[in-house]
């Protein structure tokens, strides 16, 4: 949903829905120096105003029917600020406090919209940057795991374990929770230093 109109489009195709989770982009590392302005931009334009497009259009849709979840799968970085990663601790941040803005509000017509905060998640872009990361140092991929060793489970959360949340998140369960980041981390985040050097 990078291009401009394409959410609005999206939201008339789909019509109403009960639930919308925005999960998409991944930001570039980099420090302010290294992420050109082309760069930034075409990160926030996926991710940051993809989640706000969409969020738009569906909102006012939820809003008049009187009922809806709005989920933004945010980023660690956005509460574990990172130098090395100054685009995507920015966007993140960013979209966490539009959640909680907007969720602030958005109850008293009876919609409801928070964020989920992952830190490490297994996914296959994380093993990439792992294994990518372990050349230099052991000459093979094979010791891409022991990055986690300083995780404070010693290992990434699960795809499904992170699913499971926003599942219980968008249920009635959750239905008294909205303008909020929910952090699923395994602790790392609270915990002072630097992931794996």
């Amino acid at each position: 949903l990078a291009a401009r109109g394409e959410a609005g489009a999206l939201a008339s195709r789909i019509g109403v829905p009960d639930i919308l989770v925005n999960n998409a982009g991944a930001i570039p590392g980099g420090d302010i120096e290294r992420v050109d302005e082309q760069i930034w931009r075409d990160a926030w334009e996926l991710k940051v105003f993809g989640y706000i497009n969409l969020s738009r259009a569906c909102y006012s849709r939820m809003r008049e029917r009187g009922s809806g979840v709005i989920v933004n799968i945010t980023g660690l970085a956005a509460e574990r600020h990172d130098y090395g990663y100054i685009a995507g601790t920015t966007g993140n941040a960013g979209l966490n406090a539009f959640s909680r803005a907007l969720g602030s509000y958005s109850v008293e017509h009876g919609v409801r919209v928070l964020a989920v905060c992952p830190g490490l998640v297994e996914t296959e872009r994380l093993t990439g940057l792992l294994k990518t990361a372990a050349r230099p140092r052991s000459g093979s991929e094979e010791g891409w795991r022991e990055a986690f060793a300083t995780a404070p489970m010693g290992r990434a959360a699960s795809p499904a374990e992170v699913a499971d949340v926003v599942a219980f998140m968008v249920s009635d369960r959750a239905s008294y929770v909205s303008a909020t980041v929910i952090v699923v981390d395994g602790g790392l985040g609270s915990r002072n230093g630097n992931f794996a050097k």
